[in-house]
């Protein structure tokens, strides 16, 4: 029985290396089971061991990683990459996880990101356009002037962000001289952003 464990905890590891390694995302369950021949059942116990044991580290949707891997990993930080969020007109962001990108921590830092892709123009004058990534720090509060993820019911944008508390309102600011500020009387903060990702033209 010992023998088969490790047959099997190297055989599974072994697999999820290598199907990060081709396609830049960790295998499901079921990907795993049909690439191993195992079953379903048997590879989600030995995760579920691996985890516990500290072999593996598993952080939600297709975020397996092996000991290995973590290793090799020490400096980078693998963020999620989300739908896209509106510059322009504001429009939900999806909260499928999309995949996952590797970043250097010694550009990006440490904490709890996540990546959006711009859609829109109203970002322009900061520098965000259609199709950038926008590193985004998950967090509930920011200071009046940050570039913020705001929740409008169930519609997502990007926007400056000015509180305006004596007019029980707030402000949400496009960089682009050509649209009007947004003004509703609350918003969720989902995130600050931080940096911006682009492709050179």
């Amino acid at each position: 029985m010992q023998h088969k464990k490790e047959e099997y905890i190297n055989k599974i590891s072994e697999y999820i290396e290598s199907y990060w390694h081709r396609y830049g995302v960790s295998p499901t369950t079921r990907v795993i089971a049909d690439g191993t021949d195992l079953s379903n059942s048997t590879v989600s116990r030995y995760l579920q061991y691996m985890r516990d044991k500290g072999m593996i580290d598993y952080r939600g949707h297709r975020s397996l990683r092996t000991k290995r891997q973590i290793a090799g990993d020490a400096g980078r930080t693998s963020v999620p990459l989300l739908g896209a969020v509106a510059c322009g007109v504001p429009k939900l962001a999806e909260e499928n996880i999309e995949e996952y990108v590797d970043l250097p921590v010694s550009l990006f830092g440490r904490g709890s990101f996540y990546l959006l892709r711009a859609d829109g123009e109203s970002m322009t004058g900061a520098g965000i356009g259609p199709g950038d990534l926008v590193l985004v720090r998950a967090q509930d509060t920011a200071e009046p002037g940050q570039i913020v993820v705001a929740l409008m019911d169930t519609e997502a944008t990007l926007k400056r962000y000015f509180p305006e508390p004596e007019k029980k309102r707030v402000r949400l600011h496009p960089e682009n001289d050509s649209m009007e500020d947004i003004y509703v009387p609350s918003c969720e903060i989902q995130g600050v952003a931080v940096k911006v990702i682009k492709d050179l033209h």
